[in-house]
């Protein structure tokens, strides 16, 4: 009897498909840009001079590089510590009071020890109570959420205000300059309690290699620790960790000190490396910009470096926009970035619609 023939179109492989959820995401980002592009179009610009101007801005010269490695740097802790609150289901807006406080510590021990001890000793340890002051600011954000019963988000707005308005403090009252008290901060800490930089440029190497080891870590642990999966679990479902065993306050705690600490240090990068003192506005805004980075990675610490690197090349290169081209302020870089966050939560939430669905 012959054998029967199977159908030719049955050993076919089948024809790949894209996930939907990758073209949500996709479309929403191919959107998002699209608008963008619409937006310059509109104000007279074409979007490729706007492109290049970004570029030379923040690349064109060595010093502009440097000003986007600085801020690399401390918008990396601030977002590798934002990975372990926001997988934790935290929404860590205190952040920026994390690092003011973080700051501050460092300018009080960078004070008191001033040229008594060895420089690099004084350094690092303003680096370290940096931490600490950061590391203690999270935890007490922290302890309004879990025994307060305070959200975190008012709990972190509130506690910003007052790292705020303790630095404005400072350097209008005990530590203020010389016969006046001045926005421009206190006075500036002698050239030996500086870091040291990449040749004439204002990037420090310390504060890079800090920024590598944070986000590294942060990878390792979420990744590979049981901590990091119990971070995950409490993050999915707090009554469903507590039900199997997890100590999900301990958790939550250690979510909020990670975080608190790595912005402490990005603010102690920030008197020791960037500006030598003590400002009024010492965080310029880069914790709020790390949670836009976190955010438009979904809480994956391995896409971290990529988007906190575009987010620092067009916070400095927008800088040169109002120079080069007559109808685009430097703001556009906020528009740019808020676009692309909020098109990144629309993919999100329609991937989740459609598998709620």
């Amino acid at each position: 009897m012959a054998a029967t023939s199977q159908p030719s179109h049955a050993a076919a492989p089948s024809a790949a498909v894209l996930p939907l959820s990758l073209v949500y995401r996709v479309g929403a980002l191919v959107a998002a840009l699209a608008f963008v592009g619409l937006l310059i179009l509109v104000v007279g610009e074409s979007p490729l001079s706007v492109l290049g101007a970004l570029i030379s801005g923040a690349f064109g010269t060595a010093d502009q590089l440097g000003r986007v490695v600085n801020t690399l740097t401390v918008l990396l802790l601030c977002a590798a510590g934002l990975v372990f609150t926001f997988n934790a289901g935290l929404y860590n807006l205190g952040i920026e009071g994390q690092i003011t406080v973080g700051a501050i510590a460092t300018t009080l021990v960078l004070r008191l020890l001033g040229e008594a001890l060895p420089a690099p000793l004084v350094i690092a340890s303003g680096i370290g109570f940096g931490l600490l002051g950061g590391m203690g600011w999270g935890l007490l954000a922290g302890v309004l959420k879990v025994y307060g019963r305070v959200s975190e988000i008012f709990a972190g707005l509130g506690l910003n205000f007052v790292a705020q308005g303790l630095a404005i403090y400072l350097i209008f009252g005990p530590w203020k300059r010389p016969g006046v008290a001045s926005t421009s901060g206190t006075e500036p800490f002698p050239e030996s309690l500086w870091l040291g930089t990449f040749g004439r440029t204002e990037a420090t190497p310390v504060g890079v290699v800090l920024a590598l080891a944070a986000l590294a870590l942060t990878i390792v642990v979420m990744r590979r620790t049981y901590f990091g999966l119990r971070l995950r679990a409490v993050g999915l479902n707090l009554r469903a960790a507590h039900v199997l065993g997890i100590p999900a306050t301990r958790q939550l705690l250690a979510a909020f000190a990670l975080c608190g600490a790595l912005a402490g240090v990005g603010g102690a990068l920030q008197v020791v490396g960037n500006f030598h003192r003590l400002i009024p506005t010492i965080s310029g805004g880069l914790g709020f910009l790390g949670l836009l980075v976190v955010m438009l990675v979904n809480f994956n610490p391995w896409f971290v470096l990529p988007v906190a690197l575009f987010f620092s090349a067009l916070n400095v290169g927008s800088l040169q926009l109002p120079l080069v081209l007559r109808n685009v302020d430097s703001t556009l870089s906020g528009v740019i970035q808020g676009t692309l966050v909020l098109s990144a939560l629309i993919g999100r939430g329609l991937d989740q619609r459609r598998s709620r669905a």
